[in-house]
């Protein structure tokens, strides 16, 4: 919702012009939305849970993306906003992108990652230890953390 109001604002043309630039725009902004319906599908199955904060998961997803990297869910979204950036041309999604970045790194170490090992202890640090949480590990977290 938000990159469409600054988008709206900025009074830019609504269909982008053809390019190598808006194609590979529109093969990111592919990516981004399969890696996050996927990444929506295992968290509200497998986590037992839903994405909202009234119900959140009881177990943590280590299936599917997740076993290779922390933060896909992120990820596939701010490369959703990287592609909005790019399709459109537009300086004021791009600064949106990376202070999404910036907000969404801080959420993750300041609040998501306390969090997560006051309640899952020993088996998150090893998932931590095994998966990176920016970057996509080089094989799969085979370990599994239970219910809290």
């Amino acid at each position: 919702v938000v990159p469409f109001f600054i988008f709206w604002q900025s009074g830019h043309p609504i269909i982008p012009k053809l390019s190598i630039l808006t194609l590979f725009a529109c093969f990111l902004l592919a990516i981004g939305v399969v890696f996050l319906v996927r990444c929506i599908y295992d968290f509200a199955l497998h986590g037992e849970g839903t994405l909202l904060p009234i119900d959140p998961p009881k177990v943590i997803v280590v299936r599917g993306y997740y076993k290779y990297i922390r933060n896909p869910m992120y990820l596939a979204v701010l490369c959703i906003l990287l592609s909005e950036a790019m399709l459109f041309n537009s300086f004021s999604l791009l600064l949106y992108f990376l202070a999404s970045i910036l907000i969404v790194h801080f959420f993750v170490l300041l609040y998501e990652e306390p969090h997560l090992r006051k309640q899952f202890g020993k088996e998150y640090e090893n998932y931590c230890r095994v998966v990176p949480r920016w970057w996509i590990a080089r094989q799969p977290y085979t370990g599994k953390i239970r219910k809290t």
